[in-house]
């Protein structure tokens, strides 16, 4: 199989983030063709609104849902790339240390508890409680785990590892204790953790999260060469001129802050960060300088198109978009699991 060029990933990307944008745009319990939205848009430019329904539903609603998902997706995407850069394993995803089931368990502490032991939390900090509490709660847990695979003054991938199965079970059990406690209502709110969705995009919280990921990804590329080295063994990198020291810390750090912000906004959208990594692999190879470009507009897209599968399979009700992730994730981690099997 022949290899796309990195030119050529990048426009064969734009295009797919484009397709998505333009499909999940029109799709929806309110159903607008592409010409109603291109006057909406040349109505918000040219500054002729004049409050339709037609551009109040655009500009209220799906406008901010779709930003939120371009910046969740790429997010997603290029913490995957970098994840799997950093363990050398194609199989490695940004949930395995721990950052989404922290945020999520920061969530769940707020919703079941933090009425009786934090009233003031709501005054003080409004709507922004929980993405800040959730936010909160991934940050923490990157930490502890980087200082948990801290040996002899080096950080150890395969500790970091064990570390985030470690915490990811923790998290689970905390969730499913807080479940037990939880009222009927707070159960539903715990849902939308668990399960992921869009469905809560407000334009304060896309602006945050698209500026958050922005950083992420300029902070991100920069990774790209060192990861190139460290494909070839730390023992190469070293000789290379690589600080693979500070390229851990930096990986960890980028994934940390982009895949936190995406949850305390989003919920838990699984398998996004395996998924996109490896499909960008297979058509333009493991230079990183592609597949995290690559990574973050194939994620993009993969988000896009599950959130406007959820909006209208069922509507008007909608589907779990960490649901429709994981019913075409899982099956592909299965492939890679037979193939791995095949070579060893």
């Amino acid at each position: 199989m022949n290899r796309l060029s990195r030119s050529q990933v990048m426009l064969l990307g734009s295009a797919l983030v484009l397709a998505s944008l333009l499909s999940a745009s029109a799709r929806g319990a309110y159903a607008m063709d592409l010409a109603s939205i291109a006057r909406t848009l040349w109505a918000l430019l040219s500054g002729g609104l004049d409050g339709s329904p037609a551009q109040l539903v655009f500009l209220n609603i799906r406008l901010p849902r779709l930003l939120l998902g371009l910046a969740a997706g790429a997010g997603l995407g290029m913490s995957g790339a970098l994840m799997q850069g950093l363990f050398r394993n194609p199989l490695a995803d940004p949930g395995l240390i721990g950052v989404s089931s922290g945020a999520a368990l920061a969530a769940g502490i707020t919703i079941v508890l933090g009425s009786r032991y934090f009233p003031d939390l709501p005054r003080s900090l409004g709507s922004w409680t929980l993405v800040l509490m959730a936010f909160a709660g991934s940050l923490t847990v990157t930490v502890l785990i980087y200082a948990l695979a801290q040996s002899q003054g080096s950080t150890r991938v395969g500790l970091m590892l064990l570390a985030g199965v470690a915490i990811n079970a923790l998290a689970g059990a905390g969730l499913g204790f807080l479940t037990f406690l939880a009222s009927d209502e707070q159960l539903r709110s715990i849902q939308f953790w668990l399960l992921g969705s869009l469905g809560g995009a407000r334009w304060s919280a896309v602006v945050l999260v698209v500026a958050i990921v922005l950083i992420a990804f300029c902070a991100g590329s920069t990774c790209a060469r060192a990861l190139n080295a460290i494909a070839l063994g730390e023992a190469q990198a070293v000789l290379l001129g690589v600080d693979v020291e500070a390229t851990k810390r930096r990986a960890v750090a980028i994934t940390a802050l982009a895949v936190g912000a995406v949850t305390a906004t989003t919920g838990m959208i699984g398998f996004v960060g395996l998924l996109a990594p490896h499909c960008v692999r297979l058509v333009a190879g493991p230079d990183h300088r592609t597949v995290l470009p690559g990574s973050a507009m194939l994620g993009a897209a993969l988000v896009l198109l599950a959130d406007s599968v959820a909006r209208t399979a069922v509507a008007p009700a909608e589907l779990p978009l960490g649901v429709l992730t994981a019913l075409v994730g899982v099956p592909f981690f299965l492939a890679l699991l037979r193939q791995f099997k095949e070579r060893v």
